[in-house]
């Protein structure tokens, strides 16, 4: 959530910085409904100090047995729109949170002015692409083959977007969860946590998935509660309404978690396989950062996300997204990209983002300064990484001409001793 004192000072740079984002956005409602909840409140104040004194002056006339008919009924009338103005307080109140709810993050000024995916700029590759004697297949033919996954009996227990991993299709899942755990605690000091699969609206509201993007989240029915769509969520309301020691930051915590998105549908080629799925596993990490140094804190969460692939031996590049490009609560993202040999093309396989203090004012995530101080923390998140996506850049970077895929070194240990997957 965007500070409402910014918004009210300077609105005509707001307006513009939200503009870059290519999207359409007016804040003359939010500066009316803000306007109106001040003057409200003023008059309120105002009432409030005349109820004061009336009660006292009621107080000291009943004292000296005085009749006090008048003043009651008068101070009967102070009583009701008193009340009056209250309801509509909370009514206007309501309003501009839900409409400020609606609007998204301010967009870092590192970040490239652009309309879409097209003006993101590519900051760095690692390693090269692997030649091959022969076609490469895509990972979906590759699976099957293999027998290691099952698209049709994965769409017959729950629907398309849904996958059954069997056999070393399954070690591999669990091998990459537990290898990108390991990795993070171990290698880069996160500390691990385990949490619930499902959220309350207050947690998706934190995290801006809720109000804007309610009809792409999974809903219990009848229930307030969500199927997360990463981990993100949960652990980022960890915190949710506490003031933290300045001494704890940056707070940094790994998640291992199931994602449940509606939105995966019709994106191309992204159709077929494991890309883009309504169920997937995901490794995330989150970090809750000084505002002060919040920026270095994104440039070393990258770098943990990036040493996963360097680790697999899997050629990548990563590119700042656009104004254009830009997620809803994010003020600046790198995205990771891998490489795919079967489309010849790149696909995301991690975002990293700060949020700086967007997330922490709406779920009033604060911490004590060494001054005293009640500031916002900020708050970072990037995937370390998404596993479907790594199994299938795995099976396609590492397949041979006879049909076999090999296991990265590194994954041998949690498959088991299996250095390879063959029919």
């Amino acid at each position: 959530m965007i500070d409402i004192k910014i918004l009210r000072k300077s609105p005509e740079v707001i307006m513009e910085m939200l503009k870059k984002r290519n999207m359409d956005f007016s804040l003359e409602k939010i500066i009316e409904l803000d306007k109106r909840m001040r003057n409200i409140k003023a008059e309120l104040d105002k009432l409030r100090g005349e109820l004061n004194s009336a009660s006292k002056r009621i107080g000291i006339m009943k004292a000296k047995g005085e009749n006090v008919e008048e003043e009651l009924a008068a101070l009967k009338g102070l009583s009701d729109r008193v009340s009056q103005l209250e309801d509509e307080f909370r009514r206007v109140e309501e309003e501009l949170t839900e409409n400020l709810l609606r609007l998204p993050n301010i967009p870092h000024s590192s970040v490239p002015v652009g309309k879409g995916a097209e003006d993101n700029v590519e900051v760095k590759r690692w390693g090269n692409p692997p030649e091959f004697d022969f076609e490469p297949l895509p990972h979906w033919e590759i699976g099957k083959r293999l027998g290691i996954l099952d698209f049709e009996r994965g769409a017959k227990i729950a629907g398309s977007g849904f996958t059954l991993y069997t056999g070393l299709g399954a070690r591999l899942e669990f091998a990459l969860i537990s290898f990108m755990l390991d990795l993070h605690i171990k290698e880069h000091g996160y500390k691990e946590v385990l949490t619930p699969f499902m959220v309350n609206e207050k947690s998706m509201v934190t995290t801006g998935q809720l109000p804007k993007f309610k009809e792409d989240m999974y809903k219990i029915e009848g229930d307030d509660m969500y199927l997360i769509p990463t981990a993100e969520v949960p652990v980022t309301n960890i915190h949710r309404d506490e003031i933290l020691p300045e001494s704890v930051l940056p707070l940094k915590y790994v998640a291992y978690s199931p994602c449940f998105r509606l939105e995966a549908g019709s994106y191309g080629q992204d159709v077929r396989g494991i890309i883009r799925q309504h169920q997937f596993n995901k490794v995330e990490l989150v970090k809750f950062s000084h505002p002060d140094t919040s920026y270095e804190e994104l440039e070393s969460l990258l770098l943990d996300a990036e040493d996963v692939l360097k680790k697999l031996g899997l050629h990548y590049r990563v590119v700042v997204l656009c104004t254009g490009d830009l997620g809803f609560s994010a003020s600046k993202t790198y995205d990771i990209e891998v490489w795919l040999p079967s489309q010849r093309t790149y696909k995301e396989i991690s975002s990293v983002s700060n949020f700086e203090d967007f997330q922490a004012r709406r779920g009033n995530i604060r911490f004590r300064d060494s001054s005293g101080r009640v500031r916002y923390v900020h708050t970072l998140n990037g995937s370390g990484l998404a596993v479907g996506r790594t199994v299938a850049a795995i099976l396609e970077n590492y397949q041979r001409k006879d049909g076999s895929v090999r296991i990265p070194d590194v994954l041998v240990p949690y498959m088991h001793g299996i250095k390879e997957i063959k029919g």
